[in-house]
């Protein structure tokens, strides 16, 4: 009969930083792992001895860890990061019990974990939109283009921010990521304004196509929002808006989609489509299937009626500003000739987009602050 195996004595701090010197630095995520390997050093249960942890001092380490303040964000610390906390515990105890000879069991395996969070459904209004796209127009060129490229192609920040100009093929329009989250190459499909946006960089023949840092960005997108006092928006949340988006253009399927935001599993693109219920409604009572193209470009938008005074002689005059678009106005003499012209330049801007294939803003709320509002609409007289 075998002897059992001698228990050798490591620290759980040591055998973390064992794991991550020898496991985690070959991760493309390691510096994600890195700072978990950090916050459970810190913790007093690091401390121990691997082979004196148990499953209770598991389940206290969770319980304490889900009800400490996050002091980035002055909410409770995510059960998703905790749970990441616990399996890179776990695969650390997998490891050591088969290779170190550390331990003789996971005592992480039997304790209950926190809840995997939903997807977020965070969805980008047309207003804020509208918002952060003059902020970095009017602030720094590159955070507009990174910002608009976001939501032409659904690419990942850090695949955006690391974009080199000899991967770009603007003749085919095509981006080549020869890394990505998944281990794998992805080329991504370049639109006309994506294409449009690169061009107007000072191009070169090599290179980083954007210099900024992860961090720097992370900063700069939070000063913006700030700034513009958006709340609860975070980058990638610009990722899911444009995967939306590519299902709500109803031309795409959903091989083609994953195709495009690099998805393995399509099961992973089943929380991208919920369709904003106005959509629904329009595909619902579409009766032909170039009215369902076209339609939903020719509905009412909101707009506000400016009084204005011109001239020595006090003559008055009127001028219409549709807010869900980038300087859009119109300006006459009469309230209602200068309502008639705002609808005829509503029809030919939604017209001309329709044309392209290029996406507009969706109607927002009718402007608040404003004594005089009405909405337009293109095709008929203004409600």
């Amino acid at each position: 009969m075998s002897r059992p195996q001698r228990i050798k004595k490591m620290s759980l701090s040591k055998a973390l930083d064992k794991y991550y010197a020898t496991v985690s630095i070959h991760k493309r995520g390691h510096q994600q792992e890195f700072y978990r390997v950090n916050v459970i050093q810190r913790h007093p249960l690091a401390r121990k001895a691997m082979d004196e942890i148990t499953t209770v001092d598991i389940a206290s380490y969770r319980d304490e860890r889900l009800s400490q303040i996050n002091p980035r964000t002055g909410k409770n610390i995510s059960g998703n990061t905790v749970r990441l906390e616990l399996a890179l515990l776990s695969a650390l105890y997998n490891l050591a019990s088969v290779e170190w000879g550390t331990c003789r069991s996971n005592p992480v395996e039997m304790v209950r974990k926190p809840k995997v969070p939903g997807g977020r459904d965070r969805r980008l209004t047309s207003q804020e939109e509208r918002r952060l796209s003059r902020y970095f127009q009017a602030q720094n060129s590159v955070l507009y283009t990174i910002f608009h490229l976001a939501l032409e192609t659904a690419m990942r920040q850090g695949e955006i921010l690391s974009l080199r100009w000899e991967h770009i093929d603007m003749q085919h329009g095509v981006a080549h990521l020869p890394m990505t989250k998944n281990g794998s190459s992805r080329d991504v499909p370049l639109t006309r304004k994506a294409r449009n946006l690169l061009q107007n960089l000072t191009m070169a023949l090599s290179g980083d196509v954007f210099h900024y840092t992860s961090a720097g960005f992370k900063s700069a997108w939070r000063v913006a929002l700030g700034r513009l006092k958006i709340e609860d928006l975070h980058f990638h949340d610009l990722r899911h808006e444009a995967i939306s988006r590519f299902f709500e253009l109803g031309t795409l399927n959903v091989m083609e989609v994953a195709a495009i935001s690099g998805h393995r599993s399509l099961n992973m693109l089943k929380r991208y489509t919920h369709l904003r219920a106005y959509q629904l409604v329009s595909k619902l009572d579409a009766r032909r299937r170039q009215t369902q193209k076209i339609a939903p470009y020719f509905v009412p938008y909101p707009a506000c009626i400016e009084t204005v005074t011109e001239g020595p002689d006090g003559h008055v005059g009127y001028c219409i500003h549709l807010s869900d678009f980038e300087d859009l106005h119109v300006c006459g003499l009469t309230r209602e000739s200068t309502i008639e012209a705002a609808g005829i330049l509503l029809l030919r801007t939604l017209a001309q987009a329709a044309q392209r294939g290029e996406r507009v803003p969706q109607p927002g709320a009718l402007p608040e602050g404003m004594a005089d509002r009405i909405m337009i609409h293109p095709l008929l007289q203004a409600a």
